[in-house]
């Protein structure tokens, strides 16, 4: 009787440990930081402005995009964001203290005429603040198949 009480508990925490060793080997994934929507978040941790779920919408022929991102200044001071795409004029951006701008949402998104760059492509994109040299991003262009996004199609000139 002894032996068979000593081979069930034995039994049951091999398959306790069975059950719960996967967890020392594999990576927890609430400890991964991602992108949780379409767009991508740029990282310059050194910078006072932080850029959330950042793309572009472009029209069907990608002549046309409109860029859609959240800006965010963490400091007390107000902070100006350049955003530059080779080719292009850069544009700014200026954030007020402790404050954000959605572009897109709040505020108009950011128009790029000449895009060339069809949905579905991605376009690198340099973001710099304060005395940073900034953080580049390799940033989804998108369409309107999907009806959050069609109010964010560009329309042609």
């Amino acid at each position: 009787m002894k032996s068979r009480l000593v081979a069930s508990a034995a039994l049951s925490a091999l398959v306790l440990l069975g059950a719960t060793g996967c967890t020392f080997i594999s990576p927890q994934a609430t400890t991964i930081n991602y992108s949780a929507s379409d767009g991508v978040n740029v990282s310059d941790e050194s910078g006072p402005i932080v850029v959330r779920n950042a793309f572009i919408v472009a029209n069907e022929d990608g002549s046309v995009g409109n860029f859609v991102a959240a800006l965010v200044n963490q400091t007390g001071e107000r902070e100006t964001l350049t955003i530059s795409i080779d080719g292009f004029d850069p544009f700014t951006v200026t954030i007020p203290a402790n404050g954000r701008i959605s572009l897109g949402a709040d505020e108009e998104p950011l128009r790029i005429v000449d895009l060339d760059t069809q949905p579905g492509a991605t376009i690198e994109m340099h973001f710099q603040s304060g005395e940073t040299t900034g953080a580049k991003a390799e940033v989804p262009v998108l369409d309107g198949s999907l009806s959050y996004y069609k109010d964010l199609v560009p329309e042609e000139d």
